[in-house]
């Protein structure tokens, strides 16, 4: 599910398994340069961190909520 709130696309990754929500991330980050990412899989956290490293994004933010993380990603 992909929403826009404010300039920010929110790509709802919610009940994916990696690296479904490493992948919606990579391709929202095709056409966007801030993205939320929202995501329950435990190992989506290492995926994202090194997705966004390896092409030079900024994770500004982590935020824990009902076993639901959220990342906020920018293009750097």
């Amino acid at each position: 599910m992909r929403l826009e709130t404010e300039g920010t696309l929110i790509v709802d990754a919610r009940g994916m398994r990696c690296p479904w929500p490493a992948l919606r991330l990579a391709r929202a980050m095709r056409e966007r340069v801030d993205v939320l990412l929202i995501a329950d899989d435990p190992q989506a956290g290492r995926e994202i961190a090194a997705l966004a490293d390896e092409h030079g994004w900024q994770i500004d933010s982590e935020i824990g909520v009902d076993a639901t993380d959220r990342w906020r990603i920018r293009r750097g």
